[in-house]
């Protein structure tokens, strides 16, 4: 209640002043004209006071039923923290003052992150019996402006917003906005909330569905994991079977270098990284049981530091370049070939290679189920930094090789 009369009798004074000097001005020139001035003043000071009354009613009506000095003024100052880079904080800011009733100018200059724009008033009420005649628009500001700027931030950004009159400061003792300059202040902070609300929306949506892929990513690889290839398992047995008959050394090499082979095919349940070691153990047997079924027909050549066996890595990813080598490379060539192993380290990544001299490049070798499936988890394991690349091993056969960070600290990984 205060502070209502209190913004009466402020415009009421100012009125009053203005007037009174008027008139003193107007009586020494002429008496009669110093007359009607006064009555001029009276009438003036009546609309004043409806108008005030106006604004104290519609502020009060944006402001939730309270009014306040900051919601009563006609100058409003916002500032808002955006977790956006400063570029996009300013298109988003722009947009939204686009979006101002009775925009009549807007002003943007994106070198120094700065938007002005002129708003023309837009009648709340849609009374306008005298046109530029009424002496409302007298105590009413008729032309608003706005001046905003994006401060750039350490991945965030800083809005500075000023919604104001055209006129002076010292008009304020004479006019009101009906509210005008709040409303829009109200209007542009509700935009920016929203849009930093959607924002979050699309983090979290973004957030769930790397959760799913990595889900998917370890239930694949639990599956791949559990899996021993029927065909494999099935022609070991039976060379075993054989060889037991035949040669019960070669029998038991055999079936040692299998249970070796399953032991590290057996299901991580903690879906953490393997390490190159275990894996080379697992790919080595492998190897060792098909050179005891392929005879001289393979050769295996491994050459992997020992300070390179604990470096992090995927399981079964090593397994998949050799089954590659074996099946698209040696077990289609006839006569002799080589299956080589070996890693090296390049500053803050480790390289496996894996290659063979059979036949080259083909379709099922450069774009291959196996392939795709090590390429897509590199990707959702290290980002950029996990890669793997088919080249041509010279004189003949194919040389693939994953890049993997040397820590685990460096990859995105499950565990």
């Amino acid at each position: 209640m205060i502070r209502s009369f209190l913004f009466y009798a402020r415009l009421v004074i100012a009125w009053y002043l203005l007037f009174l000097v008027l008139f003193i001005a107007a009586d020494w020139i002429w008496a009669p004209l110093g007359n009607a001035m006064a009555l001029v003043g009276l009438v003036t000071v009546i609309f004043v006071i409806i108008r005030a009354h106006s604004h104290l009613r519609r502020v009060r009506m944006l402001n939730g039923g309270k009014l306040d000095a900051t919601a009563l003024a006609s100058r409003q100052h916002r500032q808002i923290e955006m977790p956006f880079e400063a570029d996009e904080a300013f298109d988003l800011l722009e947009a939204a003052i686009r979006k101002l009733p009775g925009i009549e100018h807007i002003d943007s200059v994106r070198n120094r992150l700065e938007v002005r724009a002129v708003v023309t008033y837009s009648d709340p009420y849609g009374i306008k019996l005298l046109g530029r005649y009424d002496p409302m628009g007298w105590i009413v500001s008729q032309r608003n402006r706005v001046l905003a700027t994006v401060t750039r931030g350490d991945g965030n950004s800083s809005l500075t917003l000023i919604f104001e009159p055209a006129s002076a400061p010292w008009s304020d003792w004479l006019q009101v906005d009906d509210g005008i300059n709040l409303e829009h202040a109200k209007a542009v902070t509700h935009a920016i909330t929203l849009a930093m609300a959607e924002h979050r929306r699309g983090e979290q949506a973004a957030a769930a569905q790397t959760i799913t892929e990595k889900e998917l990513a370890i239930a694949k690889l639990s599956l791949l994991q559990a899996q021993v290839e029927p065909h494999f398992l099935y022609n070991t047995l039976a060379n075993a079977q054989y060889l037991v008959r035949s040669d019960a050394a070669a029998a038991d090499e055999m079936l040692g270098h299998l249970i070796q082979y399953l032991r590290h095919s057996l299901p991580r349940t903690d879906h953490a990284l393997s390490t190159l070691g275990d894996e080379l153990e697992r790919s080595r047997a492998y190897l060792e049981i098909l050179k005891i079924r392929m005879g001289p027909r393979l050769t295996l050549q491994i050459d992997v530091p020992d300070e390179l066996l604990a470096t992090p890595m995927p399981p079964m990813m090593l397994q998949t370049l050799v089954e590659n080598a074996i099946k698209h490379g040696l077990e289609p060539r006839p006569g002799e070939g080589t299956v080589w192993i070996f890693a090296r380290r390049h500053a803050a990544l480790v390289a496996v290679t894996v290659a063979d001299d059979g036949l080259g490049f083909n379709t099922q070798a450069s774009s291959g189920i196996g392939l795709k499936n090590v390429r897509e988890r590199l990707q959702l394991i290290y980002g950029a930094a996990g890669t793997l690349v088919i080249a041509a091993n010279f004189p003949q056969g194919v040389a693939a090789t994953i890049s993997v960070p040397a820590d685990v600290a460096g990859g995105q990984h499950h565990g």
